[in-house]
Protein backbone atom coordinates (compact mmCIF):
# COMPACT_ATOMS: atom_id res chain seq x y z
CA UNK A 1 0.00 0.00 0.00
CA UNK A 2 1.36 3.41 -1.00
CA UNK A 3 0.56 6.57 0.93
CA UNK A 4 0.82 9.62 -1.30
CA UNK A 5 0.83 13.30 -0.35
CA UNK A 6 0.38 16.06 -2.88
CA UNK A 7 -1.25 19.48 -3.06
CA UNK A 8 -1.35 23.05 -4.36
CA UNK A 9 -1.00 26.58 -3.02
CA UNK A 10 -4.32 28.49 -3.16
CA UNK A 11 -2.98 31.64 -4.80
CA UNK A 12 -5.23 31.43 -7.86
CA UNK A 13 -7.33 29.06 -9.93
CA UNK A 14 -5.60 26.01 -11.37
CA UNK A 15 -4.62 25.88 -15.04
CA UNK A 16 -3.75 23.38 -17.77
CA UNK A 17 -0.19 23.17 -16.47
CA UNK A 18 -1.54 21.83 -13.18
CA UNK A 19 -3.84 19.48 -15.07
CA UNK A 20 -1.15 17.76 -17.15
CA UNK A 21 1.50 18.11 -14.44
CA UNK A 22 -0.40 16.57 -11.54
CA UNK A 23 -4.21 16.64 -11.47
CA UNK A 24 -4.78 14.07 -14.21
CA UNK A 25 -2.28 11.71 -12.58
CA UNK A 26 -3.91 12.15 -9.16
CA UNK A 27 -7.26 10.98 -10.53
CA UNK A 28 -5.54 7.86 -11.90
CA UNK A 29 -3.73 7.26 -8.60
CA UNK A 30 -6.88 7.55 -6.47
CA UNK A 31 -8.55 4.81 -8.51
CA UNK A 32 -5.75 2.35 -7.71
CA UNK A 33 -6.71 0.32 -4.59
CA UNK A 34 -3.01 0.13 -3.69
CA UNK A 35 -2.87 3.90 -3.14
CA UNK A 36 -4.02 6.04 -0.23
CA UNK A 37 -4.08 9.66 -1.39
CA UNK A 38 -3.89 12.81 0.76
CA UNK A 39 -4.42 16.03 -1.23
CA UNK A 40 -3.67 19.26 0.58
CA UNK A 41 -4.76 22.81 -0.11
CA UNK A 42 -1.52 24.38 1.12
CA UNK A 43 -2.79 27.67 2.51
CA UNK A 44 -0.09 27.96 5.21
CA UNK A 45 2.60 27.62 2.57
CA UNK A 46 0.81 30.22 0.44
CA UNK A 47 0.91 32.65 3.37
CA UNK A 48 4.71 32.44 3.60
CA UNK A 49 4.91 35.02 0.81
CA UNK A 50 1.38 36.44 1.02
CA UNK A 51 1.09 37.18 4.76
CA UNK A 52 0.16 40.80 4.09
CA UNK A 53 -2.45 39.80 1.55
CA UNK A 54 -4.31 36.92 3.28
CA UNK A 55 -7.49 37.59 1.29
CA UNK A 56 -5.70 36.37 -1.84
CA UNK A 57 -5.15 33.02 -0.14
CA UNK A 58 -8.49 32.62 1.63
CA UNK A 59 -10.48 33.60 -1.48
CA UNK A 60 -8.73 30.93 -3.55
CA UNK A 61 -9.26 28.02 -1.16
CA UNK A 62 -12.73 27.48 -2.61
CA UNK A 63 -11.44 27.96 -6.18
CA UNK A 64 -8.79 25.27 -5.82
CA UNK A 65 -11.27 22.89 -4.16
CA UNK A 66 -13.69 23.45 -7.06
CA UNK A 67 -10.92 22.63 -9.53
CA UNK A 68 -10.09 19.44 -7.61
CA UNK A 69 -13.66 18.17 -7.71
CA UNK A 70 -14.22 19.28 -11.30
CA UNK A 71 -11.30 17.23 -12.67
CA UNK A 72 -12.59 14.13 -10.91
CA UNK A 73 -10.89 13.98 -7.52
CA UNK A 74 -13.31 12.11 -5.28
CA UNK A 75 -13.52 12.81 -1.52
CA UNK A 76 -14.72 9.23 -0.98
CA UNK A 77 -11.48 7.92 -2.52
CA UNK A 78 -8.98 10.64 -1.54
CA UNK A 79 -8.63 12.78 1.58
CA UNK A 80 -8.89 16.43 0.51
CA UNK A 81 -7.93 18.79 3.32
CA UNK A 82 -6.87 22.29 4.31
CA UNK A 83 -3.35 22.65 5.69
CA UNK A 84 -4.19 25.38 8.21
CA UNK A 85 -6.80 23.18 9.87
CA UNK A 86 -4.22 20.61 10.98
CA UNK A 87 -2.45 22.22 13.99
CA UNK A 88 -0.29 19.11 14.41
CA UNK A 89 1.66 20.17 11.31
CA UNK A 90 2.85 23.35 13.02
CA UNK A 91 3.97 21.44 16.11
CA UNK A 92 5.91 18.92 14.01
CA UNK A 93 7.57 21.81 12.16
CA UNK A 94 8.92 23.20 15.46
CA UNK A 95 10.40 19.84 16.49
CA UNK A 96 12.00 19.26 13.08
CA UNK A 97 13.44 22.80 13.02
CA UNK A 98 15.81 21.76 15.81
CA UNK A 99 17.30 19.11 13.51
CA UNK A 100 18.15 21.46 10.62
CA UNK A 101 20.85 24.13 10.52
CA UNK A 102 20.36 27.59 9.07
CA UNK A 103 23.23 26.95 6.66
CA UNK A 104 21.51 23.79 5.37
CA UNK A 105 18.39 25.79 4.61
CA UNK A 106 20.46 28.43 2.83
CA UNK A 107 21.98 25.75 0.62
CA UNK A 108 18.62 24.34 -0.47
CA UNK A 109 18.62 25.03 -4.27
CA UNK A 110 14.85 25.38 -4.49
CA UNK A 111 14.73 27.93 -1.66
CA UNK A 112 17.68 29.88 -3.12
CA UNK A 113 16.04 30.03 -6.55
CA UNK A 114 12.64 31.09 -5.21
CA UNK A 115 14.16 33.78 -2.97
CA UNK A 116 15.85 35.23 -6.07
CA UNK A 117 12.68 34.96 -8.17
CA UNK A 118 10.62 36.76 -5.54
CA UNK A 119 13.36 39.39 -5.07
CA UNK A 120 13.21 39.23 -1.27
CA UNK A 121 16.80 40.41 -0.87
CA UNK A 122 17.51 40.68 2.86
CA UNK A 123 13.78 40.72 3.67
CA UNK A 124 13.09 36.99 3.39
CA UNK A 125 10.17 36.09 5.69
CA UNK A 126 11.23 33.46 8.24
CA UNK A 127 8.20 31.35 7.34
CA UNK A 128 9.28 31.27 3.71
CA UNK A 129 12.89 30.47 4.63
CA UNK A 130 11.88 27.44 6.71
CA UNK A 131 9.13 26.12 4.49
CA UNK A 132 11.21 23.02 3.55
CA UNK A 133 10.85 22.05 7.23
CA UNK A 134 7.11 22.73 7.12
CA UNK A 135 6.89 20.60 3.99
CA UNK A 136 8.70 17.79 5.80
CA UNK A 137 6.04 18.02 8.52
CA UNK A 138 3.29 17.76 5.91
CA UNK A 139 4.82 14.68 4.32
CA UNK A 140 5.77 12.81 7.49
CA UNK A 141 2.53 13.57 9.36
CA UNK A 142 0.74 11.25 6.94
CA UNK A 143 3.69 8.85 6.63
CA UNK A 144 3.70 9.39 2.88
CA UNK A 145 6.19 7.16 1.11
CA UNK A 146 5.55 8.74 -2.31
CA UNK A 147 5.45 12.46 -3.11
CA UNK A 148 4.79 13.51 -6.74
CA UNK A 149 6.90 16.61 -7.54
CA UNK A 150 8.48 18.41 -10.45
CA UNK A 151 12.22 18.17 -11.08
CA UNK A 152 12.74 21.58 -9.43
CA UNK A 153 11.24 20.30 -6.16
CA UNK A 154 13.60 17.33 -5.74
CA UNK A 155 15.79 19.22 -3.23
CA UNK A 156 12.74 19.65 -0.99
CA UNK A 157 12.19 15.88 -0.82
CA UNK A 158 15.90 15.35 -0.22
CA UNK A 159 15.67 17.71 2.76
CA UNK A 160 12.69 15.77 4.10
CA UNK A 161 14.68 12.55 3.74
CA UNK A 162 17.50 14.12 5.78
CA UNK A 163 15.07 15.19 8.51
CA UNK A 164 13.53 11.70 8.66
CA UNK A 165 16.97 10.10 8.91
CA UNK A 166 18.06 12.58 11.59
CA UNK A 167 14.91 12.08 13.66
CA UNK A 168 14.89 8.30 13.40
CA UNK A 169 18.59 7.99 14.30
CA UNK A 170 18.39 10.57 17.12
CA UNK A 171 15.20 9.27 18.76
CA UNK A 172 13.42 6.22 17.45
CA UNK A 173 12.36 4.70 14.12
CA UNK A 174 9.01 6.47 13.75
CA UNK A 175 9.00 8.46 10.52
CA UNK A 176 8.71 7.08 6.98
CA UNK A 177 11.28 8.22 4.42
CA UNK A 178 9.51 9.52 1.32
CA UNK A 179 10.50 9.05 -2.30
CA UNK A 180 10.02 11.70 -4.98
CA UNK A 181 7.83 10.65 -7.90
CA UNK A 182 8.98 12.67 -10.91
CA UNK A 183 6.95 13.25 -14.08
CA UNK A 184 7.85 11.10 -17.12
CA UNK A 185 10.67 12.44 -19.27
CA UNK A 186 9.38 15.13 -21.61
CA UNK A 187 6.26 15.65 -19.48
CA UNK A 188 7.58 18.40 -17.25
CA UNK A 189 6.06 21.83 -16.89
CA UNK A 190 3.69 23.03 -19.60
CA UNK A 191 4.99 26.28 -21.10
CA UNK A 192 2.85 29.39 -21.05
CA UNK A 193 0.87 30.50 -24.09
CA UNK A 194 3.45 33.25 -24.63
CA UNK A 195 6.25 30.70 -24.96
CA UNK A 196 8.09 32.17 -21.99
CA UNK A 197 8.97 29.45 -19.48
CA UNK A 198 6.29 27.67 -17.50
CA UNK A 199 2.59 28.36 -17.38
CA UNK A 200 2.23 30.46 -14.26
CA UNK A 201 -0.44 32.33 -12.32
CA UNK A 202 2.01 35.16 -11.63
CA UNK A 203 2.98 35.55 -15.31
CA UNK A 204 -0.66 35.57 -16.43
CA UNK A 205 0.18 33.30 -19.35
CA UNK A 206 -2.07 30.37 -18.51
CA UNK A 207 -5.27 28.73 -19.68
CA UNK A 208 -7.39 28.05 -16.59
CA UNK A 209 -9.67 25.09 -16.02
CA UNK A 210 -12.50 27.55 -15.35
CA UNK A 211 -11.96 29.65 -18.51
CA UNK A 212 -15.21 30.04 -20.52
CA UNK A 213 -15.17 29.05 -24.20
CA UNK A 214 -14.78 32.64 -25.44
CA UNK A 215 -11.81 33.26 -23.13
CA UNK A 216 -10.19 29.99 -24.21
CA UNK A 217 -10.63 31.01 -27.85
CA UNK A 218 -9.02 34.43 -27.30
CA UNK A 219 -6.07 32.92 -25.46
CA UNK A 220 -5.39 30.30 -28.11
CA UNK A 221 -5.68 32.88 -30.91
CA UNK A 222 -3.06 35.00 -29.11
CA UNK A 223 -0.65 32.06 -28.73
CA UNK A 224 2.99 32.35 -29.65
CA UNK A 225 3.76 30.50 -32.90
CA UNK A 226 6.63 31.22 -35.34
CA UNK A 227 7.35 34.96 -35.63
CA UNK A 228 8.90 34.39 -39.08
CA UNK A 229 5.78 32.65 -40.41
CA UNK A 230 4.28 35.89 -41.71
CA UNK A 231 2.45 34.63 -44.80
CA UNK A 232 0.50 31.39 -45.18
CA UNK A 233 2.81 30.29 -47.97
CA UNK A 234 5.93 30.71 -45.80
CA UNK A 235 7.57 27.58 -44.35
CA UNK A 236 7.01 27.53 -40.60
CA UNK A 237 8.90 26.23 -37.60
CA UNK A 238 7.23 23.65 -35.40
CA UNK A 239 9.83 23.61 -32.62
CA UNK A 240 9.08 26.31 -30.04
CA UNK A 241 5.65 26.88 -31.59
CA UNK A 242 3.22 26.77 -28.68
CA UNK A 243 0.29 25.58 -30.77
CA UNK A 244 2.14 22.41 -31.75
CA UNK A 245 3.56 22.04 -28.24
CA UNK A 246 0.00 21.97 -26.88
CA UNK A 247 -1.23 19.68 -29.66
CA UNK A 248 1.51 17.21 -28.76
CA UNK A 249 0.32 17.20 -25.14
CA UNK A 250 -3.46 17.27 -25.58
CA UNK A 251 -4.16 16.01 -29.11
CA UNK A 252 -5.24 12.39 -29.49
CA UNK A 253 -5.04 12.12 -33.31
CA UNK A 254 -1.26 11.87 -33.53
CA UNK A 255 -1.33 10.95 -37.23
CA UNK A 256 -3.26 14.10 -38.16
CA UNK A 257 -0.99 16.26 -35.97
CA UNK A 258 2.06 14.79 -37.75
CA UNK A 259 0.46 15.74 -41.10
CA UNK A 260 -0.18 19.29 -39.84
CA UNK A 261 3.46 19.62 -38.78
CA UNK A 262 4.73 18.45 -42.15
CA UNK A 263 2.36 20.85 -43.97
CA UNK A 264 3.37 23.76 -41.70
CA UNK A 265 7.08 23.11 -42.27
CA UNK A 266 6.79 23.13 -46.05
CA UNK A 267 4.44 26.15 -46.09
CA UNK A 268 0.85 26.66 -47.10
CA UNK A 269 -0.72 26.21 -43.66
CA UNK A 270 -1.80 29.28 -41.72
CA UNK A 271 -1.59 29.85 -37.97
CA UNK A 272 -5.33 30.50 -37.72
CA UNK A 273 -6.18 27.02 -39.00
CA UNK A 274 -3.94 25.20 -36.50
CA UNK A 275 -5.16 27.44 -33.70
CA UNK A 276 -8.77 26.62 -34.52
CA UNK A 277 -7.93 22.93 -34.38
CA UNK A 278 -6.23 23.39 -31.00
CA UNK A 279 -9.35 25.16 -29.70
CA UNK A 280 -11.40 22.07 -30.63
CA UNK A 281 -8.88 19.79 -28.91
CA UNK A 282 -8.81 21.85 -25.70
CA UNK A 283 -12.60 22.20 -25.65
CA UNK A 284 -12.84 18.40 -25.60
CA UNK A 285 -10.65 18.41 -22.47
CA UNK A 286 -12.06 21.46 -20.70
CA UNK A 287 -15.78 21.37 -21.53
CA UNK A 288 -16.71 18.53 -19.13
CA UNK A 289 -14.46 20.00 -16.41
CA UNK A 290 -16.00 23.43 -16.87
CA UNK A 291 -19.54 22.04 -16.75
CA UNK A 292 -18.89 20.14 -13.50
CA UNK A 293 -17.18 23.15 -12.00
CA UNK A 294 -20.11 25.47 -12.78
CA UNK A 295 -22.53 23.04 -11.11
CA UNK A 296 -20.36 22.69 -8.01
CA UNK A 297 -19.89 26.46 -7.76
CA UNK A 298 -23.64 26.83 -7.21
CA UNK A 299 -23.22 25.19 -3.79
CA UNK A 300 -20.02 26.54 -2.19
CA UNK A 301 -21.21 25.40 1.26
CA UNK A 302 -21.08 21.78 0.07
CA UNK A 303 -17.52 22.22 -1.20
CA UNK A 304 -16.30 23.84 2.03
CA UNK A 305 -18.07 21.15 4.08
CA UNK A 306 -16.22 18.53 2.03
CA UNK A 307 -12.94 20.25 2.93
CA UNK A 308 -13.95 20.39 6.60
CA UNK A 309 -14.72 16.67 6.68
CA UNK A 310 -11.46 15.85 4.88
CA UNK A 311 -9.53 18.06 7.30
CA UNK A 312 -11.05 16.25 10.28
CA UNK A 313 -10.03 12.92 8.79
CA UNK A 314 -6.52 14.19 8.04
CA UNK A 315 -6.15 15.58 11.55
CA UNK A 316 -6.82 12.18 13.08
CA UNK A 317 -3.93 10.72 11.08
CA UNK A 318 -1.57 13.62 11.86
CA UNK A 319 -2.45 13.47 15.58
CA UNK A 320 -1.45 9.80 15.72
CA UNK A 321 1.92 10.58 14.12
CA UNK A 322 2.49 13.53 16.47
CA UNK A 323 1.79 11.33 19.46
CA UNK A 324 4.38 8.80 18.22
CA UNK A 325 6.89 11.60 17.62
CA UNK A 326 6.47 13.05 21.11
CA UNK A 327 6.73 9.63 22.72
CA UNK A 328 9.92 8.93 20.77
CA UNK A 329 11.33 12.26 21.97
CA UNK A 330 10.28 11.55 25.54
CA UNK A 331 8.07 14.63 25.83
CA UNK A 332 4.63 13.00 25.94
CA UNK A 333 4.30 13.58 29.68
CA UNK A 334 0.62 13.00 30.30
Amino acid sequence: MNTILTGDRPTGQLHLGHYVGSLKKRVEMQDDPENKLFIMVADIQALTDNAKNPEKVSANVLQVALDYLAVGLDPTKSTLFLQSQIPELAELTIYYANLVSVNRLRRNPTVKTEIEQKQFGEGVPTGFFIYPISQAADITAFKANLVPVGEDQKPMIEQTQEIVHSFNSTYKEVLVEPKAVLPPKGMGRLPGIDGNGKMSKSLNNGIYLADPSDVLQKKVMSMYTDPNHIHVADPGQVEGNMVFTYLDVFGTDKEYIAELKEHYRRGGLGDVKIKRYLIEVLEDVLSPIRTRREELAKDPAYVMDMLKTGSQQAQQVAAKTLDEVKRAMGIQYF
